[in-house]
């Protein structure tokens, strides 16, 4: 048993208590600095991302390698034509609470390069899965422009979700560029870009950032534990001097 005063006021507690005490008080309180520096982490990436959409369109039609994590969100133009023959529906994508697809259709460049697909955007399922969306693109499209993604993946991967069907337009759940490539004969990049809302030969085109949780929440989590850790306090300082009272 521990007695002390302090400021006039006595206090006691038992050694186990106290050691209750500090153990809690620090797990809340790490839980609260945990909550901070995931907030910093998340505004370090909010940062990076709107560095990217701001900077300038990379010609993806010259010489360079694209890192679909490094340059994630950065405006691209490209130029050469689309393969209007083989398309790609990437099924069961809700928007609006309605389902639908979205439109990936491959591009081949000028240059030779490694095809890029280009996704168009999301289009309603229709009346039946059995009858296939109008993908038809209508004019003559030479340059494309839109930002630099990676694919969207489910939340809860099927088994066989990745493989596409026989026939045209072929529907999958998870873009596999490697499996892609073997059906369509030629070599595919391993990201996408997202069609510019004011490009021609698009769906509905409504792209967002991805951040789960965003930094003002996580700040809002660390006041929480910091506020337990002081009621907790506040608690253990009332228990002790009234015991000691009551003793």
């Amino acid at each position: 048993m521990v007695r002390f005063n302090l400021f006039g006021v006595e206090f006691q507690f038992a050694w186990p208590m106290l050691a209750g005490y500090v153990v809690l008080l620090a797990l809340l309180c790490n839980l609260g600095f945990w909550q901070l520096r995931r907030g910093a982490e998340k505004q370090v990436l909010l940062d990076a991302q709107q560095a990217a959409l701001s900077a300038p369109a990379l010609d993806l039609n010259g010489d360079v390698f694209v890192d679909a994590a490094e340059y994630r969100y950065r405006p691209a133009i490209l130029r050469g034509h689309y393969d209007r023959a083989h398309q790609i529906l990437i099924d069961n994508q809700i928007l609006d609470g309605k389902a639908g697809y979205l439109v990936l259709t491959p591009f081949l460049p000028g240059n030779g390069q490694a095809a890029v697909l280009i996704n168009r955007g999301w289009i309603g399922l229709g009346s039946s899965r059995d009858i296939t969306p109008d993908l038809a693109i209508a004019g003559q499209i030479d340059t494309v422009q839109g930002r630099i993604n990676r694919f969207p993946e489910p939340g809860i991967r099927l088994q066989g979700a990745e493989i596409p069907g026989d026939s045209w337009p072929v529907r999958v759940q998870i873009v596999d560029t490697g499996l892609l490539a073997e059906k369509l004969g030629y070599a595919l990049a391993d990201y996408q870009i997202e069609l510019n809302p004011d490009q021609a030969e698009g769906y509905r085109r409504e792209w967002k950032t991805a951040v789960a949780i965003p930094p003002e929440k996580h700040r809002a989590y660390a006041v929480q534990w910091f506020g337990l850790a002081l009621a907790l306090t506040v608690l253990f300082i009332w228990h002790s001097s009234r015991k000691a009272h009551r003793g």
